[in-house]
């Protein structure tokens, strides 16, 4: 009764005779090993998930981070999970941290940033190149857990990512005025064809303007008025300087008195005009 012993569903066993393994390995269920001649070893066949510790390197473009991860494998040669290495599970747990920090050193920051798919793809391959032939464990899965920066590069990503925001808030400002300024410019050469549709629109605005609760007064004034006014001649002089000018000459041939020069410069001639003297009274 002391040779008989239970394999669970998710274990192997290997049976080692006078110290030396047994060819095969026992299936899951009910075995039976001789108690005195034979040991029974069992290897856990499930997905086991070691988390690596995180690793403190510096990129290919200078920049010290620090990254965390998680590696999944599995046994899927009992014999040489045993007999190959000592502890697999420690050997494994090396092995990743080792290729971890090789491969951070290759990349760039925004590529551990950006392209997480392609390192993790890369840290499996490199991780499970020397351990599932030699060690019978396969690498099934890694995936970065987390990545640190430092906070002077935070402050200095969050600044290049408002400025990018900024960037395309102003482009799409520019582009929204652009094709405001091509409509307007087509509504322009409609309005153009007829007047009555300029009129229209002017109505419908103030129309629009009176719908809110507001004390906005609009007086619509005339644009052709205004034309008016800049196709109207400029005269060289003042209104009012011939009459003026007839009037000193009326002036003159009253009184006798010549008048004095005619205007200068536009101002209009002022007629000199003469006072008797009063002679005091006799006797005063």
């Amino acid at each position: 009764m002391l040779g008989f012993k239970i394999i669970n569903q998710y274990e192997l066993g290997i049976v080692f005779r006078w110290g030396r393994a047994l060819p095969g390995v026992r299936a899951p269920g009910l075995a039976w090993v001789n108690p005195f001649t034979d040991r029974l070893r069992k290897v856990n066949m499930q997905i086991m998930a070691a988390a690596v510790p995180g690793q403190e390197t510096i990129t290919r473009d200078n920049v010290t981070m620090r990254v965390d991860a998680v590696i999944y494998y599995r046994v899927v040669d009992p014999l040489k999970a045993v007999i190959n290495v000592q502890d697999y599970r420690y050997a494994m747990s090396q092995v990743a941290q080792t290729s971890l920090r090789s491969v951070i050193g290759g990349s760039n920051m925004d590529q551990l940033l950006s392209e997480r798919d392609k390192i993790n793809d890369q840290l499996k391959d490199i991780i499970d190149a020397p351990t599932e032939g030699p060690w019978g464990v396969r690498v099934e899965r890694v995936e970065l857990k987390d990545i640190s920066l430092p906070e002077s590069m935070k402050r200095s990503m969050s600044r290049q990512a408002e400025a990018e925001r900024e960037r395309r808030a102003r482009i799409i400002t520019a582009d929204g005025e652009y094709q405001a300024a091509g409509k307007l410019a087509q509504a322009a050469t409609v309005m153009s064809a007829d007047p009555a549709a300029l009129q229209l629109r002017l109505l419908q605005a103030v129309v629009e303007i009176a719908a809110e609760k507001n004390s906005t007064l609009m007086l619509p004034f005339p644009v052709e008025m205004l034309r008016f006014f800049e196709r109207a001649p400029v005269r060289g002089g003042q209104p009012g300087s011939a009459a003026t000018a007839g009037a000193s000459h009326a002036g003159t041939a009253a009184s006798g008195h010549p008048a004095l020069p005619g205007p200068v410069n536009g101002t209009p001639a002022v007629t000199a005009l003469s006072t008797p003297l009063e002679t005091p009274a006799a006797g005063r």
